[in-house]
């Protein structure tokens, strides 16, 4: 990476995570990318040559860790309305295979890159088939991981399968760098034979590579690995594969199979209980909350408040805009806060702080990451989220975190920064051309429209 101009931002907040909020902050940021001092701005003389940003009424704090996302579905915006879950799924995957292309995934994969830094994100977890995000991350100059998705709930297939699962990393691998690791994700219960899921760790855990699981989320997931039943039971048996009973629970096949060995990140983990708690904390393992799919979708509430009780590591994230519409985490943030008190009767739960580092530090441990990014301190890499609190609907600013996560919006964010290198800024990009992804986008939506009616 060239080198960076020194350059010190102040600004009316600064919100380390590691530390209480500083008003009248600053962060200094080297010529290396990484932060080289954090605190009130009167306290950090500029050096000599230093570039001095004055931002203001506005909030700096660490990059927004979104810990799950499908990149690659960006045209299936408010395409999916209304559905049960068996039919989402259908019609998402009949509408891919009918109408989209690589280069589709491609441009929505960059399409995502674009809503991402505008909102301030500057992690993203990419589970997917197609794998466009890795190059998409990397000319984004984001950071992420990209979980390649492989599929097979016949076991006859796993050979197969996994010959196609290895050659799609190798493949994914010109992408890897310091910013963007690329990682495996066996899909779910209803898509995966157990004799996939575990061929698929031991893949991972030989390779070193970081493993994604869509786990426990919905009711006829736990009814067809519990029972055998359910409504994706009757598909699986019309293309001649048994659905016996597999498993207590989702979690308890996982860790028979011996998924959760690879320390997996859970994505939804709606449907938990007490000893599936247990199993993810002892294992290591993480999970992925994604409140506001989970809720449009019908499927419930995972227990957020249980599982960090239970010392379970747990990021935020959007998922799809096929099932969300939105790649927002500020806005999914407060909308967590709110559905959990309204499920618990309990006004103090998930309040602002823990909110920030729900969108920052706890992202970066379940991803892992924790060492690099998700706070404000001296020798992390500058991945960087400014906030505006000057619009009306922010204002007046009692307390800035709480500002940031209850009044502000994603499109609030003012400034993007990765490794110190300013990504977005006022309504502009540096390295990608949203105009020139338009087109594209717009025919693959057309091209869906033909496909589903």
């Amino acid at each position: 990476m060239p080198e960076l101009p020194l350059t010190l931002y102040r600004a009316a907040w600064v919100l380390p995570v590691c530390a209480d909020p500083i008003r009248n902050g600053a962060v200094l940021v080297g010529t290396d990318g990484r932060i080289a001092a954090v605190g009130p701005a009167l306290a950090i003389e500029p050096p000599e040559g230093c570039v001095i940003e004055e931002l203001g009424e506005a909030a700096i704090l660490p990059g927004l860790v979104n810990v799950h996302a499908h990149p690659e579905l960006a045209m299936f915006r408010g395409a999916l309305e209304d559905l049960c879950f068996r039919d989402w799924i259908l019609r998402l995957v009949g509408a891919k295979r009918a109408a989209l292309t690589e280069a589709d995934f491609e441009a929505a994969a960059r399409w995502t890159m674009v809503e991402a830094l505008r909102s301030g994100i500057t992690t993203l977890a990419a589970t997917e088939s197609s794998g466009a995000s890795a190059r998409a991350l990397c000319e984004a100059g984001l950071r992420g991981v990209v979980y390649q998705e492989v599929f097979g709930p016949d076991p006859a297939v796993c050979g197969e399968m996994m010959d196609g699962l290895r050659a799609n990393v190798e493949c994914l691998r010109a992408w890897e760098c310091d910013r963007v690791r690329i990682g495996v994700s066996p899909h779910a219960p209803y898509t995966v034979s157990d004799a996939l899921f575990t061929a698929t760790a031991e893949y991972a855990i030989a390779e070193g590579l970081p493993m994604a699981v869509h786990a426990a989320e919905s009711a006829i997931e736990h009814q067809l690995v519990q029972a055998g039943e359910g409504d994706f039971a009757p598909g699986l048996r019309a293309r001649g594969i048994d659905t016996p009973p597999r498993g207590r629970t989702t979690v308890e096949m996982l860790d028979r199979l011996g998924v959760l060995r690879a320390r997996p990140l859970l994505i939804h983990c709606v449907l938990l209980d007490a000893d599936d708690i247990r199993r993810v904390r002892d294992t290591g393992s993480a999970v992925a909350h994604c409140p506001v799919a989970n809720a449009r979708l019908g499927h419930g509430l995972a227990p957020y408040p249980e599982l960090i009780a239970g010392n379970v590591r747990v990021g935020l994230g959007t998922d799809s805009v096929g099932s969300n519409n939105r790649l927002d985490l500020l806005e999914e943030a407060r909308i967590a806060s709110i559905l959990h008190r309204a499920r618990l009767a309990d006004c103090g739960v998930l309040g602002p702080a823990e909110l920030l580092r729900l969108c920052t530090l706890d992202g970066a441990r379940a991803l892992g990451m924790e060492d690099t990014v998700g706070t404000l301190e001296p020798e992390k890499d500058a991945d960087l989220c400014v906030v505006s609190l000057a619009a009306p609907h922010v204002r007046p600013v009692h307390d800035p975190v709480a500002a940031v996560f209850h009044a502000a919006r994603g499109c609030d964010v003012v400034l993007t920064a990765v490794q110190g290198r300013v990504l977005y800024r006022d309504g502009l990009l540096a390295t990608l051309d949203p105009a020139a992804l338009e087109p594209v986008m717009d025919d693959a939506a057309r091209r869906l429209r033909e496909a589903m009616t």
